[in-house]
């Protein structure tokens, strides 16, 4: 049964009571029994203290007590015991898949990359050469690496021929197991790409019954309004018969503070018979890994990095691309305090004092001439995002990956235990059930993963076992890659992934793919305050 089915059916349904079969005493021992925790089935139903049989990679039997032999226990006392995460935004780097120790850390036990946009086109020739996975990994198709292997780098409309061999490769990636087509557009060349035009290749997904999730386009054009580039997700999803997915949902510059015009947005959406999805992450600043990408004017970065160059070393051009930066910077990221380069570990102000500038425009360009890097960027503010997180339709994500990078987000390395220790248990922002459905049950429904983000027998045995009581984020600007504490245990296809707080397998994840029988949905449970 899909998840979402379930859900509908979980208010005041107990585990116990819901005609879970009896084991018989002749049966073999199991290969893995979690005994004696608090039981979160992920459905936002309240906890029950029970056992969990596991056998082969499936949850087999669920009861209070299991009074029955196994090859392998866990001592889940004092613990709760939920489904496994499911990251919906993943940018795992492919060296990292095997070991994902950043993501196992955290809980998450399926992950969904090619967020953005991005990837390989042919997800075949992507995944050929894996050599297995720490966390289940998941591909979307995606757009922007679709526009650019057809249009490349530059600002030009596609030709009806290119147009089609897009629409068939949205097709191909959607037959190759897709959990979707993701975009980026606020990212160049997809940026470039019209709001006609991306609904005319993803289009070729309409009839799948998958999701569009996507990073909404910011321009001076539409006011730099988040509420602008939301709509536009909405519009082109409603128009391509896909499920929109607002992609990591933020309101920056002037739509600040508008979380009731949000809201009603999505609301609108709702009345018109569109289901809408959301992600969101427990921070009020972002990362990308380009200082151009979103800095830079459209036309200044089109051609690539060498035409970038070519074009500062202009004067007239060098100024308008600093000016421009300056007014991103004031508008879009809440000014100069709130830039930060992570690989360096210094903040726009002290570049600026170091190369005796007055201008951050030139101090941005002159970093960018000695090499790109990643860019940390403050976008909002607190009180956005715990609303955001409040909404009932919004799932849980990082934004991260698996990496072995020293240098980045703290969001890499404490997302969800973030979400857990500071918003659920210090602000109590919602239950301990809401916010594991958050992260289980409702991310597996929008994209149609019909066999995980539950804790019911025939289900695949993902599940993440945490202590509610010291669960918490340590990673910081200054230091990202700090590890969480609180996740306890992680298991993986019915494996141990995560013992005692220490990976225990390098390789329990799969390559998961989507069949058609997996519709996406949007199930937002108990509704919004």
């Amino acid at each position: 049964m899909h998840p979402a089915m379930l859900i509908a059916m979980a208010a005041g349904i107990s585990i116990a009571a819901s005609a879970l079969a009896t084991p018989s005493a002749d049966e073999p021992c199991y290969d893995l029994v979690i005994r004696g925790g608090l039981v979160l089935d992920g459905s936002g139903a309240p906890g029950e203290r029970m056992d969990i049989a596991v056998r082969g990679d499936r949850i087999v039997h669920m009861a209070n007590p299991l009074d029955l032999c196994a090859v392998h226990e866990v001592d889940a006392r004092g613990l709760y015991v939920s489904p496994g995460f499911i990251s919906l935004h993943d940018h795992s780097v492919p060296e990292a898949w095997t070991t994902a120790e950043n993501l196992l850390t955290q809980g998450i036990t399926s992950a969904i990359t090619n967020a953005d946009g991005r990837g390989e086109p042919n997800l075949d020739d992507q995944f050929q050469s894996s050599e297995g996975f720490g966390v289940n990994i998941g591909p979307y198709v995606g757009f922007n690496a679709i526009w650019q292997s057809v249009m490349g780098l530059n600002d030009r409309r596609p030709t009806p021929a290119q147009l089609q061999r897009m629409r068939d490769m949205v097709a191909a990636g959607i037959q190759a197991g897709a959990w979707g087509v993701s975009a980026g557009l606020d990212y160049k060349p997809a940026y470039w790409a019209r709001t006609d035009e991306v609904i005319e290749v993803v289009r070729a997904a309409a009839g799948s019954h998958t999701n569009f999730p996507n990073h909404e386009r910011l321009s001076e054009a539409n006011g730099t309004s988040s509420l602008a580039g939301i709509a536009e997700t909405i519009t082109i999803a409603e128009r391509a018969q896909l499920m929109p997915v607002i992609t990591h949902m933020k309101l920056q510059a002037g739509d600040r503070g508008k979380v009731a015009e949000l809201f009603a947005l999505l609301d609108q959406a709702e009345r018109r018979g569109v289901h809408v999805g959301a992600d969101a992450y427990p921070y009020t600043y972002g990362y990308t890994g380009s200082v151009a990408q979103l800095l830079f004017p459209a036309w200044a970065q089109e051609g690539g990095r060498d035409a970038t160059l070519a074009r500062l070393a202009r004067r007239e051009l060098r100024q308008q691309t600093t000016e421009y930066i300056g007014r991103q910077i004031e508008t879009r990221w809440t000014g100069i305090d709130g830039v930060f380069f992570p690989k360096s570990g210094r903040s726009l102000q002290e570049v600026m004092h170091e190369l005796d500038l007055d201008d951050p425009g030139e101090a941005v360009i002159r970093l960018y001439e000695q090499g790109d890097q990643p860019i940390i960027l403050h976008f909002g503010q607190e009180q956005d995002v715990k609303a955001i997180l409040l909404d009932p339709r919004v799932a849980i994500s990082c934004d991260c990956g698996a990496t072995s990078a020293k240098y980045g987000h703290p969001r890499y390395w404490g997302a969800y235990p973030r979400f857990l220790g500071r918003y659920v248990r210090e602000q109590r922002l919602m239950s301990w059930q809401e916010a594991v459905r958050r992260m289980t049950a409702l991310p597996a429904a929008m994209i149609g993963m019909t066999e995980r983000g539950l804790l019911r027998p025939g289900m695949v045995a993902d599940i993440t076992i945490f202590d509610s009581r010291t669960i918490m984020d340590h990673a910081t600007i200054q230091e990202p890659t700090q590890r969480s504490e609180g996740i306890r245990h992680v298991i993986i296809n019915g494996t141990i992934a995560l013992k005692d707080g220490i990976p225990a397998s390098a390789r329990a994840g799969k390559l998961l793919r989507r069949s058609p029988n997996m519709p996406s949905e949007s199930v937002s449970g108990a509704s919004r305050p």
